[in-house]
C-alpha cells in the first residue's frame, strides 16, 4: 500500500504554527508571510479532512486532533533533521581510508600523521599500505596516493609534486666525498638493479663505471634507511627522501639530479572528490608537499641549485636507462 504523505511544506507550516499557536510567529520562524502559513495549514486540513485549529476573531487555538498530530509530525521532523545532520557530519568527519604504497606510507605519510590530527581532529585516518592500485568501486577506500604518470581515466587526479632522482647519504659519508667520482670508492646502494646509478654517473661525467658493485634492495624505503644509517650512498626520489633530508639524517653530496617522468598523485572517485573530508585531506597533502619543496630549496642553496640545473641535461638514452629502475612506488 502506498504511503499517504502530505507535502513537507504543509507539515512544516503546521508544526511551527501548532508549536507557537500562532501563524504570525510560525511565519517569522519559516521566513515566509503569515498568509503563506495560513494557506499551507488550510490545505493540509482540507487534504486530511481534519480541523487542527479553531480560528476565533484574533485568537488561534489548537484542537485535540491538532495536538495529537503535532506530536507525530514533530517527532518525524526531528528524526529527519537529526538524520540529515548525521549524514552531513559523516561527509566532513569520521573515518577516512587512505591507500598508499608501502614506501610512501613509511617514508612520507607516517611521520606527518600527528600534524594532520592536530588540524583535523574530527577525521580519523585509516592507512592501507599496498602495492596494488585500489579499485574504488569494490574496495572500502576513499582516497589514494599513487605513483605513476597520472593517467587514470574516470578518476579525480591531482599531482602531489614533481620529482628528481639524486644521490643521498649520511652526513658522515658526505664528509668523505669531494667530487662525483668519489662515490665509486664507497658502497653504492641499488634499487632492484644497477641501471639508475649508471645513468647518474653518466650525467655526472664519471667514466669507467662498468664494474660498479653494492647491495641491491627491492624497496625504496629500505634503500633510504640504509643510506641514512651510513651503509653507503643511494639514489632517492625527492618525495621519499624529503623527510630525512629536512631532518638532517640525509644530505645531498652533489647537485646532479635526473628528472623523472613519474611522480605521486592524489586519486579519488570523481563522484566523491568534493566531499569535505576528502577535500581537507587533499589540501593538507598538497600543503605538506609545498612545505617540503620550500625546505629543500633552503637546504640546497642558490649555488647548488645553479650547479644542479647545469646537470639537468640527460639524453633520451639516459632517461630510458633510469626510468625502469624508478618504477616502484
Amino acid at each position: 500500500m502506498p504511503r499517504r504523505l502530505p507535502q513537507l511544506s504543509s507539515l512544516r507550516a503546521f508544526e511551527a504554527a501548532a508549536r507557537h499557536v500562532s501563524f504570525t510567529r510560525a511565519a517569522e520562524e519559516l521566513s515566509v508571510t503569515q498568509g503563506a502559513v495560513s494557506h499551507q495549514v488550510k490545505a493540509l486540513e482540507l487534504e486530511l479532512g481534519i480541523k487542527f485549529f479553531n480560528r476565533e476573531r484574533q485568537r488561534l487555538s489548537i484542537t485535540e486532533a491538532g495536538r495529537e498530530y503535532l506530536a507525530v509530525v514533530r517527532d518525524a521532523l526531528d528524526r529527519i533533521a537529526n538524520g540529515t545532520e548525521r549524514l552531513v557530519q559523516r561527509q566532513s568527519s569520521g573515518m577516512l581510508t587512505v591507500s598508499t604504497s608501502p614506501d610512501f606510507a613509511a617514508k612520507w605519510l607516517v611521520h606527518r600523521l600527528g600534524r594532520f590530527a592536530e588540524v583535523h581532529p574530527e577525521i580519523d585516518l585509516r592507512v592501507s599500505a599496498t602495492m596494488h592500485h585500489v579499485d574504488f568501486a569494490n574496495e572500502d577506500v576513499d582516497i589514494a596516493v599513487r605513483h605513476g604518470d597520472g593517467h587514470w581515466p574516470g578518476l579525480h587526479v591531482t599531482r602531489l609534486c614533481s620529482e628528481h632522482l639524486f644521490a643521498v647519504c649520511s652526513p658522515t659519508i658526505a664528509s668523505k666525498l669531494g667530487r662525483p667520482a668519489d662515490v665509486l670508492k664507497l658502497p653504492l646502494l641499488h634499487l632492484d638493479a644497477r641501471t639508475a646509478w649508471l645513468a647518474w654517473l653518466d650525467a655526472a661525467g664519471v667514466t669507467g663505471t662498468d664494474a660498479i658493485h653494492g647491495p641491491i634492495l627491492n624497496r625504496a624505503s629500505m634503500l633510504i634507511d640504509a643510506a641514512a644509517d651510513g651503509q653507503g650512498i643511494a639514489l632517492a626520489r625527492t618525495t621519499l627522501a624529503a623527510w630525512d633530508l629536512i631532518n638532517g639524517r640525509l644530505v645531498r653530496p652533489f647537485p646532479v639530479a635526473l628528472p623523472l617522468s613519474k611522480s605521486y598523485w592524489i586519486v579519488s572517485p570523481k563522484a566523491t572528490a568534493s566531499l569535505p573530508k576528502l577535500v581537507a585531506f587533499r589540501e593538507w597533502l598538497l600543503a605538506q608537499a609545498s612545505d617540503d619543496t620550500r625546505h629543500l630549496e633552503v637546504l640546497t642553496g642558490p649555488q647548488v641549485r645553479q650547479r644542479r640545473n647545469a646537470g639537468r641535461q640527460p639524453t633520451q638514452k639516459l632517461k630510458a636507462r633510469h626510468s625502469s629502475a624508478t618504477a616502484k612506488s
